[in-house]
């Protein structure tokens, strides 16, 4: 039995249409993915603002609340508990320079009024927590924006949301790249500064996307690690990438087994999920997937995750303490290959 508990977001079971082609599988609705997630073990569903209440820019305040009281009551039919709010800016027209740092007002404020949306439809779902993944939140243009500037608009958008309502919190999700390329957030350690510079930090964390630490060249289980050491890491993706290429979110721990082993590891010696949180996976299927086959890679990522949360248990500490005492660091290694094959 694992000892985590697991979220899936609606968009990790999607169509395959991607920027240079077509859909290549059908839509499924909202309450159909929600009895196969239930039926797969996950615990909780990721939301964007507009998976819980599509069409949300042309509803009054009272409408979006109360359309996403309609979707609590389907969770709540399967057994499923909502896991955070995400605004989607990156979607919309208004955001195209950018929300929080773009360089007109109204785009700005447009962008805090979807975030205090999300935290309206967070209480509505049942939980605490929005997570901003500052998509064009940064520049094209090096000269656009200083990079000063648009650091503070992120900070003060925080306290904004912060001072919204006293008891949610705020979870950056941190990408150097893609779609813009000059990110003002990149890594981990680009979430705690800023966690740091806002009116109550305790309530700012971040959520690791191994993908996005990959983009940046970091280990995915070190930006882990460094968050935990803050008690900062409010939530994790995990997924898995080939290289520093395109964002893939491809199935958890096919490209690269040992950094996924030490993924999981991080997170179990540190008892991760003591606090409630989740093991979130953001993986897609591959384009070339058929429809019946629509879930397959949340399978996949399951039982790969719980595979190595196994041999994280059967770690012998106290062979590693010898082999690192010694400074048998090449025996050290054979003996993580051998776990992951099985022969120890």
């Amino acid at each position: 039995m694992s000892q985590f508990k697991f979220s899936v977001g609606p968009w990790n079971v999607h169509t395959g249409a991607d920027s240079y082609g077509p859909e290549t599988r059908k839509p499924i609705d909202l309450e159909t993915k929600f009895a196969k997630f239930a039926e797969l073990g996950f615990s909780a569903v990721q939301f964007h603002d507009d998976d819980a209440v599509p069409g949300l820019n042309n509803m009054t305040e009272d409408e979006i609340k109360e359309y996403a009281r309609g979707v609590r009551k389907l969770l709540d039919k399967y057994g499923l508990k909502a896991e955070f709010v995400a605004p989607r800016l990156w979607m919309d027209p208004h955001t195209q320079d950018g929300g929080f740092m773009s360089s007109r007002k109204e785009d700005r404020d447009f962008a805090l009024w979807r975030a205090f949306r999300s935290i309206d439809i967070a209480n509505e779902l049942g939980c605490d927590m929005i997570v901003l993944w500052l998509a064009r939140e940064g520049t094209l243009c090096a000269e656009s924006k200083s990079p000063v500037w648009a650091t503070r608009q992120l900070v003060d958008a925080i306290n904004q949301m912060l001072e919204y309502d006293r008891h949610i919190r705020v979870c950056i999700e941190p990408k150097p790249n893609e779609p813009i390329d000059r990110s003002v957030c990149g890594t981990m350690g680009h979430v705690m500064g800023v966690s740091a510079a806002t009116i109550d930090p305790k309530r700012v964390g971040g959520n690791l996307e191994s993908a996005h630490a990959i983009l940046a060249g970091l280990d995915p289980a070190n930006e882990i690690g460094f968050a935990l050491a803050f008690d900062k890491l409010f939530t994790v993706h995990l997924n898995d990438q080939n290289g520093i290429r395109y964002d893939q979110d491809k199935s958890f721990g096919v490209e690269n087994l040992r950094a996924a082993f030490n993924q999981v590891k991080v997170l179990v010696e540190n008892n991760y999920g003591s606090k409630g949180e989740y093991v979130g996976l953001d993986v897609k299927a591959m384009r070339t997937t058929l429809d019946e086959d629509s879930y397959e890679h949340l399978k996949n990522s399951l039982a790969v995750f719980k595979a190595l949360e196994e041999k994280a248990r059967r770690w012998d500490y106290a062979l590693a303490d010898r082999l690192i005492a010694e400074r048998k660091f090449e025996q050290l290694e054979m003996y993580t290959i051998n776990l992951l094959m099985g022969l120890v």
